[in-house]
């Protein structure tokens, strides 16, 4: 499934015919995977669970073609994340995984539920992996300092695979309002079938700094939790660590 380039769209249906056609195959009972090639996340949650599964390619270059194959066969294990959130319905409310508390379904505050079919971060394997052991190498950090992060991942599955492991931090209380989480770490991790790893994080607090009522971006003293997973399916935390000393310049604004 795709769409013309150069174009604006009227809502996030498919495109064109190609909703027809799909419901067409999907009412055959035949498993099928959806595969969309699209410039732009189209709204796929009606598919969601009828469609064996569903491949988001946007726009794979040249080499798109061999990769796809590899994926579809099996002869690739996929470990993409998502960069953008699929939305759920074709009217559905521009979202972000970044968006304060007000922005989020639990909040009741619009009778639109903004919660994506499929969220930032999210990406499916032939394997599956777990987490568990996340821990801080402290309590207190000062506003200058540094924290280690460690997880333990394991592969829970019946095929080797990478995994895509992604540190996401939320600073619930704080001079301005705050993503309610935000990615701030990944690192990609293989593992056979069964085995586990334990993944190391550096994060300094540059990392948790924050464009402040001046519009500089500051670090400034207040708890922070950590958990690793994808911004709507949290694996493991939160740990919280608590940020002490004054409040300061972030050096990553230059």
């Amino acid at each position: 499934m795709g769409h013309p380039e150069g174009c604006d769209a009227e809502d996030l249906n498919l495109p064109g015919l190609q909703p027809q056609l799909v419901e067409a195959i999907l009412e055959t009972g035949t498993p099928t995977v959806l595969l969309a090639v699209s410039g732009r996340p189209y709204a796929l949650g009606q598919y969601q669970g009828r469609a064996a599964a569903i491949v988001q390619a946007f726009f794979p270059g040249e080499e798109g073609s061999s990769a796809l194959a590899g994926v579809l066969s099996g002869r690739v294990n996929p470990s993409g994340k998502l960069p953008v959130g699929v939305p759920r319905q074709a009217g559905g409310q521009p979202h972000t995984y970044l968006a304060p508390p007000l922005g989020q379904r639990s909040q009741r505050v619009s009778n639109l539920d903004p919660t994506p079919a499929f969220p930032f971060g999210h990406g499916l394997s032939y394997t599956s992996f777990g987490y568990d052991n996340l821990s801080a190498s402290v309590a207190e950090l000062d506003t200058t300092g540094s924290v280690e992060l460690t997880v333990t991942v394991r592969n829970t599955g019946a095929r080797f695979g990478d995994e895509v492991v992604q540190l996401y931090a939320a600073d619930p209380v704080a001079s301005v309002t705050r993503p309610v989480t935000q990615l701030i770490g990944f690192v990609r991790v293989r593992l056979d079938v069964g085995e586990s790893a334990e993944v190391g994080f550096t994060v300094h607090s540059d990392r948790l700094s924050f464009s402040g009522r001046t519009l500089e971006r500051i670090v400034e003293p207040g708890e922070v939790t950590f958990r690793v997973g994808t911004a709507g399916e949290t694996f493991a935390g939160p740990v919280a660590v608590q940020l002490v000393g004054d409040t300061r310049r972030s050096r990553a604004s230059g």
